[in-house]
């Protein structure tokens, strides 16, 4: 059982997402405002949280950019068909995942539950690259001595490159690893997620030393 915080306006929609969240197992929150959600989670943080994109006063877009700058928690956006902008500026503001509306109730257990388990499977060891430490038993990176605060799926994510050193992982492999998604067309998340861990463990994000692209095929981990 996850403890959920659910933040949608419409309240068909978040009562029937509620209902069927709770028939899962989890215990679940709900609000209509991101002035709510931010509320929320300084006095009672969730496990996750789960925003609509388009909502009144801040949006969920802005509310992920605000829970980012303080806290690791994952996030998963709610957005509408054919919403590829929000989808991309969600995923650039820190969201571990998207669903698209209308929303498939197993569809977001599924997507809840794989982020989850991310955030608890980590093998008990310690792996260095010269000035970068991931304690993987810790869930603790370090950079030349200054620990590095990934989100969990940030974590699933660099932990699968260092599990191949040298090796080509394409998009459909990051994808099924990380994710547990199958469908190419979801391949913006890692090319999201890859930007945003360079940005956590590059001296120099625009010419990383850690994690290369290889063009046309993914990426690669190649430690200096």
């Amino acid at each position: 059982m996850a403890g959920i915080l659910l933040v949608e306006d419409d309240p068909s929609v978040r009562t029937a997402l509620e209902l069927a969240l709770t028939r899962q197992g989890h215990s679940v929150t709900s609000y209509a405002t991101g002035e709510e959600a931010l509320d929320h989670i300084r006095a009672r943080r969730p496990e996750i949280a789960i925003l609509d994109v388009m909502l009144p006063g801040i949006d969920g877009i802005e509310v992920c950019r605000r829970v980012r700058k303080l806290d690791q928690l994952p996030v998963i956006l709610l957005t509408a068909r054919g919403d590829d902008l929000d989808i991309v500026v969600g995923l650039e503001a820190g969201a571990d995942d998207y669903v698209v509306k209308p929303v498939e109730p197993r569809v977001l257990d599924a997507r809840i539950r794989a982020i989850l388990r991310r955030a608890e499977s980590a093998a008990s060891d310690r792996i260095t690259f010269g000035d970068l430490v991931i304690d993987r038993g810790a869930l603790k990176v370090t950079l030349a001595g200054k620990e590095i605060h990934l989100t969990p799926t940030e974590l699933r994510l660099l932990l699968e490159l260092v599990r191949h050193p040298g090796q080509v992982l394409n998009r459909r492999y990051l994808l099924r690893a990380v994710w547990d998604h199958t469908h190419i067309a979801d391949s913006r998340l890692v090319d999201a997620c890859v930007q945003r861990v360079r940005a956590k463990i590059e001296p120099k994000p625009a010419e990383p030393v850690f994690i290369h692209t290889v063009r046309g095929f993914g990426y690669r981990f190649s430690p200096p």
